[in-house]
């Protein structure tokens, strides 16, 4: 299909959008908030700074039905668990082995489409999903080596990943109907939503933090958020999914060497092994989906 021509050079743009995306992991460290508290907050901020750069697109709620608000939703709530569970892993792991399971993502979400949706499954894709579990398989097994809670971490950021290919497949049927602005809006306040629910559940106070924690929340929803998936939301009107689907490499690297700077994470030969076999997995899917006839646009995981 012929693309729009974007108003600068995309390399730009992409650029700041990996580096973004890599302070996610930094700043949830950096917090003394419960991740709830974080996730709530992070979704809250980026709503309000999303709806002035929108207003003429809003009076398309109207037109959005009923099944589609259901789906809306269901990536809602999926969207709020994938954050909760995400951002509890890094409690318990290491700052490079929770993104490095992470950035499986868009690997089970070709799963997923294949057996939902029918999507077709190359050959060369379905060697570099092996590859790709190969590498998480040995990341899991250095880290139970070192600790049942470093383990324990990894499957929570897991977890969190199959909770966002959910998000992801749900917003697949979403786009044929929707805008990414609307999508993006409604499901970052769904998922505020549902956080504010569980802190209430939980009783979690939401309101009770130093100056400091109020601007971590806000540079959660500025930097990974708005200056990171919100741009490459962006860029899917003029480069093809495969184009961002690359910059998911970006967030265990750049995270990973953060993480060494600020807070003195070694990287493990099982890590180095794990992270090495991933990427080379994702490569290998990414090449079979530049070559697929038919793209699919979705949005960033957020």
């Amino acid at each position: 299909m012929t693309r729009a021509k974007p108003p600068i050079a995309p390399i730009v743009p992409l650029i700041v959008g990996m580096i973004a995306i890599s302070f996610a992991p930094i700043l949830v460290r950096y917090s003394d908030a419960p991740v709830s508290v974080q996730g709530l907050y992070r979704m809250l901020f980026t709503v309000l700074l999303m709806l002035p750069l929108g207003k003429r697109q809003l009076p398309g709620l109207k037109s959005i039905s009923a099944k589609i608000w259901l789906l809306l939703f269901v990536a809602g709530v999926f969207l709020a668990l994938h954050f909760l569970l995400w951002m509890e892993s890094l409690n318990y792991t290491s700052i490079a082995s929770s993104t490095i399971i992470l950035s499986l993502e868009p690997v089970f979400v070709m799963i997923g489409a294949y057996f939902l949706f029918k999507d077709r499954l190359r050959k060369l894709a379905a060697i570099g999903v092996a590859v790709a579990l190969a590498g998480v398989i040995v990341v899991g097994s250095g880290d139970i080596s070192l600790s049942a809670r470093a383990f324990k971490g990894d499957l929570l950021s897991l977890f969190g990943t199959l909770a966002v290919v959910v998000n992801m497949l749900v917003a697949k049927k979403i786009l044929e109907r929707v805008s990414s602005y609307l999508y993006s809006l409604i499901v970052f306040a769904i998922a505020a939503a549902c956080f504010a629910l569980y802190n209430v559940g939980a009783g979690i106070g939401m309101t009770a933090y130093s100056g400091r924690e109020w601007l971590l929340f806000l540079l959660l929803a500025i930097v990974p958020t708005i200056f990171g998936h919100m741009i490459f939301n962006w860029l899917l009107q003029y480069v093809k999914p495969a184009t961002i689907s690359i910059s998911v490499l970006a967030e265990p690297v750049g995270s990973s060497l953060l993480g060494i700077v600020l807070f003195d994470e070694l990287l493990s030969g099982f890590q180095l092994t794990g992270g090495v076999l991933i990427i080379a997995g994702l490569l290998l899917y990414m090449r079979s989906e530049k070559e697929s006839p038919v793209e699919h646009e979705r949005p960033a995981a957020a």
